[in-house]
């Protein structure tokens, strides 16, 4: 079983695989992100190396001695290269096909790999043993000359190969004379000639995520850390219907033992609100009309304008939790969750995540579809949610399962739907609508500023009933609901940093939730620090402190949600849109402008 979170990602927004450090897939679902596992070794079994293991796809080099990966440039084509105690090289390249033909995106549920000779006499053995029905076996048998059947419940997957088609399924070792071609994709018949037609893919592919890149807006510092997690980003979209996935696992402990195990492959309307965000500073117009086209659907569906925490790739609002009992766990840390309950939580914040995430489209004139009066009214309905729900409970957005309260984070973003949907209706010239919610948003500013601060203390508290630490506080200065200057924030960001900040790592809180003290950071507020850090005038720290975070990445250039404050080990499901959020926006904020190169 890996026992790190050292992993790579590949995908084409229709489906993603995560290969470790050698070069094995050990996770990925399909037909979609949130689909079965056909590659659970991540998160079950013994060993990956072990001769029961499954749920995973290696192509192994006899006596492997040394292993490199890197990602072709700009792109999520990764690049294994293997070689033996002899000098015997190989090298794999993986991706998921991903381009534009008929003038359509070609993204199938499928994987490709072609492993070539590079020195020597090079002997290979191919384990795939994919995995059915969250961790069961799957049936397979060997059709004609060329392929290999695995039927699963949703589909069945065909690898076609110009390997030995016996050798790979006897899993027997032989010499690697040529260059070999795999194609694992839906149960068809692949037209045309394999080896030629893996590598027009690689090459549409390839060009595609290039091009992608090329348009992004980066920042001059840091080009790396922000194009691999804009590619990452993106690769958490599921592109046919425009929703963003927090991450692409499920159930890696947020710290060992925790049980704090949850399933984030779904759509939250709060990490996808932050996702476009970033991606909006870069340019990536695609990523927001996709989501938008999600959103106004999502929109359409609630009933009275209630909007959920999360919702399935496809809109869906039941995601029943359950577990996979035939897969003991991340490192045996169980359990396995399929579902998260949370999509039944009351979250307010979600309302001004939704208003955040559309007003956009009322303002810019690149959008192939700008807003209207009709998008406007039906955003109505969820500001109306906000105003009736601004000083109601929640479970705040960290979605505490056994209690809630009324808290600031939650209320603050229901004035950013009311100070929002007035921007709108100025720009729609809707002068009596832009009043109607200006005076809105003035009540509850003034609510929140009476009922959060705490004069005593010099803070603002995280809940309106206490007197609550919380780094969720950090944001209102994103929201523009306190300025940096502000003596307020300034007070707030001080207690703030002094009581959850653990090193270079701020936990989310200090108190005991459903499942005791928490006891790893969440990488996400520390992005948020160094933010507010920039803002009041400490720059130089903040340089540091982000230096210090891009140093804690994987190989891969990427963040998982968690990490321990002590030993700097990494947690939580990976890759984590929050993190790769936090990168960029840092990134952006921190680097020298363009003009200094002149």
């Amino acid at each position: 079983m890996t026992t790190n979170l050292d992993l790579w990602p590949i995908g084409n927004c229709q489906v993603s695989a995560l290969i470790d450090r050698a070069g094995q897939f050990v996770w990925g679902c399909v037909p979609r992100v949130d689909g079965d596992p056909i590659f659970s070794a991540l998160v079950g079994g013994p060993d990956t190396a072990a001769p029961d293991a499954t749920g995973l796809w290696a192509i192994d080099l006899e006596d492997c001695a040394s292993t490199e990966q890197h990602y072709l440039r700009n792109t999520p084509v990764l690049v294994t290269r293997h070689t033996d105690s002899a000098g015997n090289a190989i090298e794999i390249v993986d991706f998921c096909p991903y381009f534009r033909r008929s003038n359509r995106t070609y993204r199938p549920t499928a994987y490709a790999r072609i492993v070539r000779p590079v020195t020597g006499s090079p002997r290979i053995r191919v384990r795939l043993r994919p995995s059915c029905g969250w961790g069961g076996a799957c049936n397979q048998r060997i059709g004609g000359s060329n392929h290999i059947r695995y039927t699963m419940e949703a589909l069945t997957m065909r690898l076609t190969t110009t390997a030995p088609v016996g050798l790979v399924h006897e899993e027997r070792l032989f010499r690697l004379e040529r260059p070999l071609h795999f194609f694992l994709g839906p149960d068809e018949s692949f037209s045309g000639e394999l080896a030629s037609s893996v590598d027009e893919m690689l090459a549409n592919t390839t060009h595609e995520w290039q091009e992608w890149v090329r348009g992004l807006a980066i920042p001059l510092e840091w080009q790396d850390v922000v194009i691999r997690s804009a590619i990452s980003l993106k690769l958490c979209q599921h592109e046919e219907t425009g929703a963003i996935v927090a991450a692409l696992t499920t159930s890696i402990p947020e710290h060992a033992g925790s049980e704090r195990n949850w399933d984030y492959r779904y759509c939250w309307i709060r990490d996808a609100y932050y996702t476009v965000q970033a991606l909006n500073r870069l340019g990536a117009l695609d990523v927001l009309e996709g989501y938008l086209v999600y959103l106004r659907n999502i929109v359409d569906s609630a009933k009275g304008g209630h909007i959920q925490p999360l919702y399935g790739v496809l809109g869906e609002a039941t995601l029943e939790e359950g577990f996979a009992e035939k897969l003991p766990g991340y490192r045996g840390m169980g359990p396995v969750r399929v579902g998260n309950q949370a999509y039944e939580q009351i979250q307010h914040d979600a309302y001004g995540q939704i208003v955040l995430s559309n007003v956009q489209a009322f303002f810019d004139q690149r959008l192939f579809r700008m807003a209207g009066v009709e998008d406007f009214e039906a955003l109505e309905r969820v500001g109306e949610r906000a105003w009736q729900n601004y000083d109601q409970p929640d479970a705040g957005l960290w979605e505490l399962r056994t209690r809630q309260s009324v808290h600031t984070y939650s209320s603050a973003m229901c004035w950013a739907a009311c100070d929002r949907l007035a921007n709108a209706a100025e720009v729609l010239k809707l002068q009596d609508r832009r009043a109607f919610w200006q005076e809105r948003a003035d009540h509850i500013r003034e609510h929140i500023e009476r009922t959060a601060w705490r004069e005593d203390t010099r803070r603002m508290s995280a809940t309106f009933s206490g007197d609550d630490l919380d780094a969720s506080l950090i944001q209102l200065l994103d929201l523009r609901f306190l300025s940096p200057d502000d003596q307020r924030f300034k007070d707030t960001l001080t207690a703030v940093e002094a009581g959850l900040r653990r090193g270079s790592h701020m936990l989310r809180y200090d108190t005991e939730d459903d499942f005791g003290l928490p006891e790893t950071a969440f990488n996400v507020c520390t992005f948020w620090l160094i933010e507010a850090l920039h803002f009041t005038g400490r720059s130089a720290d903040a340089r540091a402190l982000f230096e210090e975070m891009l140093a804690r990445r994987t190989a891969a250039g990427l963040l998982s949600e968690d990490i321990d404050p002590v030993t700097s080990e990494l947690w939580g499901n990976y890759p984590q849109t929050y993190s790769l959020v936090g990168m960029i926006n840092c990134a952006v904020l921190l680097s020298k402008p363009w003009s200094a190169i002149r």
